[in-house]
């Protein structure tokens, strides 16, 4: 297997000049459970995709417990604006899964990608694939070390079928961002970074050592230009975005945006009309509110739905733009279910690239 090592320490973009604190009045937001009942306690961690019949697929991880060795990857599908009973896509023997990533090559195979192992420190990656739309699965391929796929948000994949995915590794008080770019629809990859913040943006803490970025969500802004979103630690605190000149092969020195984190997943699109939309947990230290904000530069946003508000843990999002141009978003809901949103693209206001006064 090939597998190119670079790295990319270029210098920072400027800093963004206004915070997202801006907000338009709230839309509406069609919800859904995925399902009431289930035969596990505890559901975390999904992935949507559009299917080619215009369907949705979803995929988490459920068991007792986070980590719990009978954590398998289920799944569900909507039709007709009704959700499946979960079914079960891969179950580990005696050890946890983590994080489902289902996504299209272009190829037209329907890709899961997946995780398992004792802990975020040490697990594998996996993955199988789908020819008949996730009728029925490939054998279970697990990747060599080191290598993950996509960590947690679904991958870009561009106009040429290149493959570029958003990965990270969590150490100990270190965590940092890579880039698996494959051009052959997933049969090599190179492994591109580390992707790192610089220690200037880094405050203290108390009792927190870790530093860095995990979980990238990539888009492009235009053929060549590509973005991602990363999660920080609190001793970032905001939202981390590093960009990519050259369709992903090269990436800049990751930076802090004005969006605040509490150290949870987000996830990011750029609809077909070049406007940007977030989703994630507005809060510096709780998962919740998770909100909805939409940006026409990809660094000022501004805040448009909130999918929940109440106390407890709302998280993990995962988005796609559908067919219709519409958003479609699963997320956390008190780590007990996976819910789902839907926004109507008629909803999302149109906003403006903001004027930068010169010093």
């Amino acid at each position: 297997m090939a597998c190119a090592l670079l790295f990319a320490f270029v210098a920072s973009a400027s800093a963004s000049a206004t915070a997202a604190s801006a907000q338009a009045p709230l839309v509406a937001v069609e919800h859904q459970f995925l399902f009431t009942r289930a035969p596990f306690a505890s559901s975390h961690a999904s992935t949507v995709v559009q299917l080619h019949d215009g369907s949705l697929l979803a995929a988490w991880f459920g068991g007792s417990a986070e980590g719990a060795a009978d954590v398998a990857i289920w799944s569900a599908q909507r039709r007709a604006g009704r959700w499946s009973t979960p079914r079960e896509l891969v179950r580990e023997p005696h050890i946890a899964c983590w994080n489902p990533v289902l996504f299209h090559t272009h190829d037209g195979r329907l890709w899961l990608y997946y995780k398992f192992g004792p802990n975020v420190g040490t697990w594998t990656g996996a993955r199988r694939w789908s020819s008949d739309e996730g009728r029925t699965w490939s054998a279970v391929e697990h990747l060599p070390a080191g290598w993950y796929g996509p960590i947690r948000a679904k991958p870009l994949v561009l106009g040429d079928g290149t493959v570029v995915s958003g990965s990270s590794v969590e150490s100990y008080d270190s965590w940092a961002a890579w880039i698996e770019r494959s051009r052959d629809g997933g049969r090599t990859f190179e492994r591109i970074g580390p992707i790192v913040v610089p220690r200037r943006y880094e405050r203290s803490v108390p009792g927190e050592t870790r530093f860095g970025i995990i979980q990238p969500s990539v888009v492009a802004l235009s053929r060549t230009h590509l973005r991602f979103y990363a999660r920080p630690t609190s001793r970032i605190g905001r939202v981390c975005v590093s960009d990519s000149y050259d369709a992903g092969r090269t990436w800049t020195a990751a930076r802090p945006i004005d969006v605040v984190n509490p150290n949870a997943a987000i996830d990011a699109v750029v609809l077909h009309d070049g406007r940007t939309v977030l989703v994630y947990d507005d809060s510096a230290r709780e998962r919740s509110p998770l909100v909805v904000a939409v940006s026409a530069d990809g660094v000022h946003f501004t805040r448009f739905a909130a999918l929940e508000t109440g106390p407890g843990e709302y998280s993990y999002p995962a988005m796609i733009e559908d067919r219709d141009g519409g958003l479609d978003i699963t997320y956390t809901w008190r780590r007990e279910r996976i819910r789902f949103a839907h926004i109507a693209l008629r909803a999302i206001p149109a906003v403006r690239r903001p004027t930068l006064r010169r010093e």
